[in-house]
């Protein structure tokens, strides 16, 4: 991740070409996160969903990843039963509080939602000052480490007593979105595929990241559907259309929604990024996609 796309994702295609700084004196401190969750705006705080545990299941714990304790967050129905599996990839901020409602609007969906902390290995990301501390944690998780987290991930969900394990789909935002299309292509289990605003030509980093979604695409046969935003600064709608391509020519099923004037990040809704029309219509559809894919697992 360059510079650029690192300013489009800390400030969400808000307030272009201010520093971090005039960022925050622009929409004051109490309109602000200061620490690594990013920053909210006055003017969306208002929209910041928060989904109660009323009716739901929700644990926090560790499990093992080669070795290492892993902390997880879940949620599923409170009802008996076996649920259908999303696993949650989140964006560059972690396992934030934002990204533990979203696992919640699963379990509150019928689906057992769980997700992780990919930057728990370096300490997480939440308590750092700045965009360059961010970016030095994120870009050095090499990708192979993630998909081999996401495989502890999984390896837990599927023993879990309140998932139908068979029945595995993933989903995830920004650097999750990216890997989302990547863990489909390494685990053929996956039985369906929700990436939202993930790169399609991210930058390659020897010993980090040797391939991108284009480079994969061929080896990924879960359905995708991909929700993607017509002003993200930093995926092109030619690379989107590309990668839609490039699944179906290799036999996938897959339909990529680009939302017009939607930026990055416009499912996030406690930044200034958020654009609630096009939110709720990609999750109601990421929702009907997933049930459909994956109840007759």
């Amino acid at each position: 991740m360059d510079q650029d796309e690192l300013t489009m994702d800390w400030l969400a295609n808000a307030y272009a070409g201010m520093s971090r700084r005039q960022f925050l004196s622009t929409v004051g401190a109490t309109g602000a996160g200061l620490a690594g969750f990013a920053v909210a705006s006055k003017a969306v705080a208002g929209e910041i969903i928060r989904t109660p545990t009323t009716g739901l299941t929700v644990t926090e714990a560790t499990i093992p990843s080669g070795g290492f304790p892993l902390p997880i967050y879940a949620a599923h129905p409170a009802a008996p039963g076996r649920y259908p599996v999303v696993l949650v990839i989140p964006e560059i901020f972690g396992m934030h509080e934002h990204i533990k409602d979203v696992t919640r609007r699963f379990g509150a969906a019928g689906f057992l939602g769980i997700t992780f902390e990919p930057y728990a290995r370096a300490g997480g990301v939440l308590h750092l000052p700045d965009q360059p501390a961010v970016l030095k944690v994120a870009n050095a998780l090499p990708d192979a480490q993630a998909m081999a987290d996401l495989d502890a991930l999984a390896l837990h969900a599927k023993g879990h007593p309140a998932a139908n394990g068979e029945a595995l789909g993933v989903t995830g935002f920004c650097r999750g979105g990216l890997y989302t299309l990547l863990y489909a292509a390494h685990n053929r289990g996956v039985k369906a595929a929700v990436p939202w605003y993930g790169q399609i030509k991210p930058a390659k980093t020897p010993g980090i990241r040797t391939v991108g979604p284009l480079e994969v695409a061929g080896t990924i046969s879960a359905p995708v559907l991909g929700l993607y935003g017509a002003e993200d600064r930093g995926i092109p709608v030619a690379d989107v259309q590309e990668m839609e391509a490039a699944l179906k020519a290799a036999g996938a099923s897959a339909e990529f929604i680009i939302y017009p004037g939607a930026p990055h990040a416009f499912h996030a809704d406690y930044r200034p990024s958020y654009r609630p029309d096009a939110a709720q219509d990609a999750w109601a559809r990421c929702v009907a996609f997933l049930k459909k894919h994956l109840a007759g697992s």
